[in-house]
Order: C-alpha cells, then structure tokens, then sequence
C-alpha cells in the first residue's frame, strides 16, 4: 500500500495478513504542520494526556496511527496513534498513545492507556511506526524505535481469523498513508522435539 488519503473516520483495511499475529510497519505523511494544536507547558505526563485525547476525541493533527486486533465493525479494536501539537517555541511535540479500553468488550478486565512522548524531527513531515501483534500484545516502536509502547489486550471477538488491523486519521487536517508494509507471523516452532 502507498499514498492513501486517510479520510477522517474512514479507516483503511491493511489487507493480505492475519491480523492476531503480524507485523505492520507504516509511515504517515503530514502535509500540513501548521493547524497543528497549541501543547500546553503544564501536560507533563504523556498517559494523562492520552487519557484525555483518546482515539475517538477529534484533533487537528490527530489521531491517526493504526487500529490492531479490530473486528471488521470495530466493535473492538486496540488503536496505537499520535497526535501532534506546536510547542510555544515553534517546535512540534508528538504524542504516541496505546489505548486498551476498546480493545475488548468485555467489562471487568484492565484496559490501560499508556503514552509517550516522541522525540523526532518532522522536517520532512513522516511520522513512521511499526507494530508487532502476537495474539494479545501489541508492541509498537515510532520513528524507528524513539519510543516503544506495549500492550496486553484481551480481545474476544477480534481473534484468530476475525481480527483485522486498519490505518486510521480522526483528525481534522489530512494524512496520508505513505507507505505499508504488513507480514503475517507464524506461532513459533518447538525446538529439540
């Protein structure tokens, strides 16, 4: 997959892989930098602030990133997104977050957020992230490993064959999925048997 506009709301399937288990790389282009938010001084702490910017709360430049083990309906889904805002000395900062709460429809299981903030230079204005699903974790890396997030999930409907991962922009300005390469993993082998 290359230069796909992701549409607000529209989440696009990354197709030919088995979703319970993959590997997923992306880069997303930001085309414009300027309507970015302005970052309050005061957000010390990166998962507060996830808490309050969910996947589903509406940004300028965010969120977009990807959503893992989703059903096809997104009934349930674990998105790992950035959102990115401009600091007061013109600079950007860019969050990552993990979100479990949609991850399963189940209700008494810990659904924790968890967030970082990335240390990258958007100059060029690509924003890469790669994530690693295996059955119910979701590990993911930005901007080549600058930060690194993982999550345990418990998906009940958003297993085996029925899991699928898409690329996805709630924000109000445009994204575009640059570039996706997407693996299927196998389960790992026993060895000396």
């Amino acid at each position: 997959m290359s230069n796909q506009q992701l549409e607000i709301g529209k989440p696009i399937k990354i197709s030919g892989i088995t979703g319970n288990q993959a590997d997923v790389e992306v880069t997303f282009s930001i085309p414009n930098l300027e309507k970015a938010e302005p970052f309050d001084p005061s957000w010390k702490d990166p998962r507060d602030l996830c808490y309050k910017k969910k996947s589903r709360v509406q940004g300028a430049i965010g969120p977009f990133g990807l959503l893992a083990f989703a059903t096809e309906k997104l009934e349930e889904f674990s998105p790992v997104f950035f959102r990115i805002f401009k600091a007061q000395n013109n600079k950007h900062v860019v969050l990552m977050c993990s979100d479990a709460e949609p991850s399963t429809v189940m209700t008494n299981v810990y659904k924790p957020m968890f967030g970082g903030f990335v240390d990258v230079d958007l100059s060029d204005r690509k924003l890469s992230l790669r994530s690693l699903i295996d059955n119910s974790v979701v590990e993911s890396f930005a901007a080549g490993g600058k930060t690194c997030i993982t999550s345990r999930v418990y998906p009940t409907l958003a297993v085996f064959q029925d899991a699928q991962v898409f690329a996805f922009n709630n924000g109000t300005e445009p994204i575009t999925l640059e570039h996706a390469s997407a693996w299927s993993m196998e389960s790992p082998r026993k060895m000396n048997n």
